[in-house]
């Protein structure tokens, strides 16, 4: 098992690699967006991010990324409770260190305006790219990140195949962005959303509270829901040691 500064890394280095990949799909193919470069590409380029992600280092850390994957592991028992600050502390770091890399690369195009180009931040009302209102952003928010994390606890158990897991993971990822990016630009990641919204400041920041508070509540959900979904027998075998020997093993 890595020890928690490796893990930290890793967990910081993925959530950089996420969002440059993620919210780079949009700011950097700004230009072409008229092309017919949308949601769908955009989609698949947070999906394959993450696959990418935890199929190269999520044997070290558990390959979570998100703060809300982090909670809802601790909730349902199969993560240390110790170690969810920390987590979060560096998903957050990542997530910053990786928008900054983005703006850096996007100020090399002539004209460009961070406030203008608002860098993939997640919004509501009159700041949704469909003009979705806050009732909708919530509702949608939360299944979608009750969603994504029952997904991830599931696909972590020992009888799950972990080649697979993180290709079920990415695709279920993927899936929840097409549908979400009209809504709120997609978010279901409170880090995926802080970095960006440090940048834009405003309305980004004000509106910052959603995305935290609507991801993190479907998490814990998923995480009291998940011993019942997933049967005694996979209960016995959820543990916290099984959980470290399934996804932190150390190369």
């Amino acid at each position: 098992m890595a020890n928690l500064g490796r893990r930290l890394l890793v967990e910081a280095a993925g959530t950089a690699w996420l969002v440059f990949i993620g919210c780079g799909s949009v700011v950097l193919n700004a230009g072409s967006m008229q092309a017919g470069y949308g949601a769908l590409e955009v989609s698949l380029a947070f999906g394959l991010a993450l696959a990418t992600a935890t199929y190269a280092v999520g044997r070290l850390s558990g390959a979570h990324f998100n703060p809300a994957v982090t909670v809802g592991f601790a909730v349902a028992q199969r993560f240390p409770v110790r170690d969810l600050v920390p987590y979060i502390a560096a998903q957050i770091l990542g997530a910053i260190v990786g928008t900054a890399l983005l703006v850096y690369v996007a100020s090399g195009r002539p004209g460009f305006e961070l406030a203008a180009s608002e860098i993939g931040a997640n919004g509501f009302g009159d700041h949704s790219p469909s003009d979705y209102q806050l009732h909708s952003a919530l509702a949608l928010e939360l299944m979608m990140s009750f969603a994504f994390v029952t997904v991830n606890l599931m696909m972590a158990r020992k009888s799950t195949s972990q080649t697979i897991a993180p290709l079920v993971n990415a695709a279920c990822f993927a899936m929840i962005y097409l549908l979400a990016i009209p809504v709120t630009n997609a978010s279901i990641n409170p880090a995926r959303s802080t970095g960006p919204a440090l940048f834009v400041g405003d309305w980004a920041l004000d509106q910052l509270w959603l995305f935290w508070a609507a991801p993190l509540t479907g998490a814990v959900l998923a995480g009291f829901l998940y011993p019942r979904l997933s049967g005694p027998a996979s209960r016995r075998g959820a543990r916290l040691d099984a959980h470290h020997e399934a996804r932190h093993e150390a190369v």
